[in-house]
């Protein structure tokens, strides 16, 4: 399973690549949103999974899960955000713009991404809209 991670902090980012790597995972990292959209712009490939920090230089992770939702087939995709800011409030307005999966960068983040990932809906916090 191709997974993009997006994610500014370089140690953060090998840390969740490596983790996920162990569970079989391909692991694409890019350090900017930009980055990003230029890889699916070129190849145009959309990979099965996205994790997304949501404090990045220039285009933040709501700008670019915007951008990028409309284009993806919630069946095939999924979109997780992540974050090191546990705060009620963003977490309803991450709601109010359509984002379902959202983590704490916290002791627990390898295995809730996992959980998301493979879809075990208890083991993870869940949003519907």
């Amino acid at each position: 399973m191709e997974v993009y991670l997006i994610e500014d902090d370089e140690i953060y980012s090998e840390f969740i690549r490596k983790s996920l790597s162990q569970s079989d995972y391909q692991v694409k990292p890019f350090y900017t949103a930009e980055d990003c959209l230029k890889e699916l712009n070129g190849n145009g490939e959309i990979p099965e999974v996205f994790i997304i920090d949501y404090k990045l230089p220039g285009m933040n992770g709501i700008d670019f899960f915007q951008q990028v939702h409309p284009k993806i087939d919630e069946d095939k995709t999924k979109m997780i955000i992540l974050s090191a800011i546990d705060d009620g409030n963003l977490v309803l307005d991450f709601i109010q713009k359509g984002i379902r999966d959202y983590v704490i960068k916290d002791e627990q983040v390898i295995n809730s991404l996992v959980s998301i990932i493979e879809g075990n809906d208890d083991d993870y916090y869940f949003f519907d809209e």
